[in-house]
């Protein structure tokens, strides 16, 4: 079965046809979307400015990610909700889109980058400076800022295209 076929059957049945239909639905998942992706990248906005040594230097980087990475989370649960609600509800407007696909994986590659570099900081007993990958760090926290407005541009364009 074709991403196509698929996003037709999924248009047909009666839980896409519900979700179009009640007219507050999709706007409400849509908002709810936009400020979830704010927390998303706020939070690593701050925590990748850190680990990237330009704010909050005062404050050890585990103090930071500690403060933040629960932000990402729940916010990223809330847009894989809301993101689910508008591929449901018009599953042609995304299965067969590029920038969709294009955002679903800098989205995997930014959720990869968080677990690899931000969880270890986590415990109270991992020092950074002496990570074997401690170079790595500040490269890759501009990396992970880059692929975050990556999905935000992505995310826009998946209206346009």
């Amino acid at each position: 079965m074709s991403l196509e076929s698929f996003g037709n059957w999924l248009y047909d049945t009666s839980v896409s046809t519900g979700l179009r239909e009640v007219t507050w639905i999709i706007p409400t998942a849509q908002s709810v979307h936009i400020l979830a992706i704010a927390i998303v990248v706020g939070s690593a906005l701050i925590s990748d400015l850190r680990l990237a040594g330009v704010l909050a230097t005062d404050e050890s980087p585990s103090a930071v990610v500690r403060r933040y990475l629960p932000w990402m989370w729940v916010a990223l649960i809330v847009l894989l909700a809301t993101g689910t609600i508008m591929v449901v509800a018009e599953p042609s407007r995304t299965l067969t889109n590029t920038l969709f696909w294009a955002k679903m994986a800098l989205v995997l590659l930014a959720f990869a980058l968080t677990l690899f570099f931000r969880k270890p900081l986590l415990n109270p007993a991992f020092r950074l400076e002496h990570a074997g990958w401690a170079a790595m760090v500040k490269p890759a926290a501009w990396i992970s800022l880059s692929v975050w407005v990556a999905v935000i541009f992505c995310g826009r364009w998946i209206a346009y295209t």
